[in-house]
């Protein structure tokens, strides 16, 4: 299971920096939320792959932590996801109105020689 997570991982942070190196405004863009989807993955298993383990401990008594999972993770992820949402959304307003102010979507406002 690890291996699988850590190729998954390992596979969307290296697309998302091939398409972070493209020249259109619309790749660079998914390729930065592939970058962030992958850097997601990666908080979130660190926080120890368990699958229906409660992510709270009771009080009292001795408390084996293999048992539990980290909520630590969880939380920022969740926190990561909004604003990676926001700041994708704000990359989208900024392309459209560069889009309209330069007549092209390169990244550097040039279309290349052919």
């Amino acid at each position: 299971m690890e291996l699988v997570l850590s190729l998954a991982i390992g596979i969307m942070a290296a697309s998302g920096v091939w398409l972070l190196l493209r020249p259109r405004t619309f790749q660079v863009i998914v390729g930065l939320c592939l970058l962030s989807y992958a850097v997601n993955l990666f908080i979130f298993s660190m926080g120890r792959l368990t699958v229906g383990a409660p992510p709270i401990m009771p009080k009292g008594g001795f408390v084996n932590p293999v048992a539990y999972a980290d909520p630590v993770p969880q939380a920022l992820v969740l926190t990561a996801i909004v604003i990676s949402f926001a700041t994708t959304a704000l990359f989208l307003v900024v392309m459209l109105a560069s889009r309209g102010l330069t007549g092209t979507d390169h990244v550097d406002g040039k279309e290349r020689d052919q």
